[in-house]
């Protein structure tokens, strides 16, 4: 007798069903939970959102004008499998050609692009620890081995411990996310020679908000990957528009696994007209920076310690109290921010920068929150050392 298969049971051709529960997916899949974005607010709902860092400014008026114009009768046809405005757009901008640079639905389609290409059942893939947690839901996808390794002190990305690891993929997430912090081009040079024949991607999600970005190596080294995103600098959340930037042999093999159509016209005329507008996005970036260091500076003086951030959000820990309780109450008060449960950061909130009116909420929130949570906290000080 044949049967199929449904969740939770086993259903006969005749009818008859059984207890017994077959999996429809392979074992990998079954066993994993699946990533969790961030709250992303229902129409209607009046909420300030600075928890999935998204750009508080809007993007270009040209990107407006380019969506408009594309939202005619050419939507009947397929766009250019290659993006190819966008990727154009994109050599114009970075000085590389067009053969090293690959246009994808969001950085994450890139990245899953890349781990699929890269890692098979067994294969490591070394990171650190914590940091943009897509990373493990694909290596889970491809059963890889991930080689896990644990933030230096200041929140250092551990690049020593990632060179001596020799994982067939190694990925660095600079800035880092949660914690804002980078590593230098020059170390990040130096991971690439030590990794040899292995690969070396370097996600710049947040780079345009940094003052330095590893974009050259891919220039100088066969073995290195770079990733960028528009929805952070550019505004461009919404739209789901990613690059990917690597020597032509790379950019080839990858293209075995990319979708045939994976970026709309509508996403191309956005993603071009957001790139030669380059000019809008950098003005844009340096209101986050300035709102960001004043954000620093509060939380800092509120008994949060806060690494200097190269990002655009900050991460304010209060060590040892779990900060779950104060997230929740913020989403209470109408502020979204972002608590990590599971991560070594439970104490700590990574707040998105917002406009300085977002910011002024957020401030109006959380100070009579942390008030009594930081006279709760252990007060131990050294002789002779003043309280700060």
């Amino acid at each position: 007798m044949r049967r199929t298969a449904r969740r939770g049971r086993v259903v006969s051709r005749s009818g008859g069903v059984t207890d017994k529960y077959q999996p429809m997916f392979r074992e990998a899949i079954e066993r994993m939970a699946p990533y969790t974005p961030g709250e992303q607010p229902r129409p209607g709902q009046r909420l300030v959102k600075l928890n999935t860092n998204e750009n508080p400014y809007p993007p270009s008026p040209g990107v407006r004008r380019a969506i408009i114009a594309e939202a005619g009768a050419s939507l009947r046809l397929y766009p250019t499998p290659r993006a190819d405005a966008f990727v154009a757009a994109a050599s114009r901008l970075y000085g590389l050609p067009r053969g090293m640079i690959l246009a994808g639905n969001g950085s994450d389609e890139l990245l899953t692009m890349l781990f699929r290409a890269a890692l098979g059942h067994g294969d490591r893939v070394a990171y650190a620890l914590p940091t943009y947690s897509l990373y493990d839901t694909l290596a889970e996808i491809q059963e890889a081995r991930v080689v896990a390794m644990p933030l230096g002190a200041d929140y250092a990305l551990p690049l020593e411990a990632l060179a001596a690891e020799q994982a067939r993929l190694t990925v660095v997430c600079s800035p880092n996310s949660p914690c804002g912090t980078a590593a230098s081009p020059a170390a990040l040079e130096v991971l690439a020679r030590r990794l040899g024949h292995n690969l070396l991607a370097i996600d710049e999600a947040y780079a345009d908000f940094a003052e330095t970005n590893a974009l050259a190596l891919v220039r100088r080294h066969r073995n290195v990957i770079v990733l960028r995103t528009l929805s952070k600098s550019f505004s461009l959340a919404g739209m789901r528009l990613g690059l990917l930037f690597a020597p032509p042999p790379l950019i080839e093999t990858l293209l075995k696994v990319k979708d045939s159509y994976n970026l709309s016209r509508i996403a191309v005329a956005a993603g071009a007209q957001a790139l030669a507008d380059a000019d809008w996005m950098r003005r844009n970036v340096e209101r986050v920076k300035r709102t960001r260091a004043v954000a620093e500076e509060r939380l800092r003086k509120m008994g949060f310690t806060v690494p200097p951030s190269s990002s655009n959000f900050v991460l304010a820990r209060l060590a040892g109290r779990d900060m779950g309780p104060v997230c929740a109450a913020l989403r209470r008060r109408g502020v979204l921010v972002r608590h990590f449960p599971k991560s070594v950061f439970h104490d700590a909130l990574r707040i998105s920068i917002g406009t300085p009116a977002e910011m002024a909420v957020l401030f109006k929130a959380l100070e009579p929150l942390i008030k009594p949570v930081s006279a709760a906290r252990p007060r131990r000080r050294a002789r002779g050392q003043a309280r700060h």
